[in-house]
């Protein structure tokens, strides 16, 4: 027999304890929303991954748009401002980022949600996490997780999926009303980045449908 109302958030509360859910993708696939109405569902917290991202980190991402086309860099403290200036000044003299210049910013994001779930408190984030080795930093928040025990990992992915010209209509549309902060220019270095095993058990969802059907489709993949 279906549950409904209160008795279906009261079944997924207690199926899903000290769990987090990241929802990941490009930019412009809606992350956020989906994110925000999933912790809402779940009735657990929302972390906004480029929330994690210092003013000093944003102020060195607008000089990347404006000067280069390279990924987004991560700085969550003052010890690792060394890594922002010396990422800074690999993209002045033209050299593109690796991925020890993410990494910070990643582990920032693991330490975050591994400090709610080992409360025993569930947490949806929003991060692109377009490769594997990205998702398998998030995965290790889960303290009892091995390198590729997917299917009992207490972190899950879902990614959002739009066609190309979907995506980049809607950040134009949000740029020009100062709502996004990448151009529509770095997506396609975004989709050429995206990385999925169909082993790790991704999640997969078509992110152009309503945002209650996109909800419920997650909730019966969760399931």
């Amino acid at each position: 027999m279906e549950e409904s109302g209160s008795n279906l958030n009261i079944s997924i509360l207690l199926r899903f304890s000290g769990q987090a859910f990241v929802i990941m993708g490009v930019s412009g696939t809606g992350k956020s929303t989906v994110a925000e109405m999933l912790a809402k569902a779940l009735d657990c917290s929302f972390l906004e991954a480029d929330d994690f991202h210092s003013q000093a980190n944003k102020v060195a991402f607008e000089f990347m748009v404006r000067n280069a086309k390279y990924p987004l860099i991560g700085v969550t403290n003052e010890s690792e401002l060394t890594v922002l200036f010396h990422s800074t000044d690999k993209m002045r003299k033209g050299v593109p980022l690796t991925d020890e210049d993410r990494f910070p910013w990643l582990e920032a994001l693991r330490d975050a949600v591994g400090k709610i779930m080992s409360s025993s408190k569930n947490v949806t984030l929003t991060c692109s996490a377009l490769q594997k080795k990205y998702r398998e930093i998030l995965r290790s928040a889960d303290a009892d997780y091995k390198p590729g025990q997917y299917t009992i990992c207490r972190v899950k992915f879902i990614c959002l999926e739009a066609p190309v010209e979907v995506i980049a209509d809607r950040i134009r549309r949000r740029s020009k009303e100062g709502k996004h902060f990448m151009p529509v220019s770095l997506l396609q270095s975004q989709l050429d980045l995206l990385q999925i095993d169909e082993a790790e058990g991704v999640i997969r969802v078509d992110a152009t449908m309503s945002r209650e059907a996109i909800l419920e489709s997650i909730l019966t993949s969760l399931f």
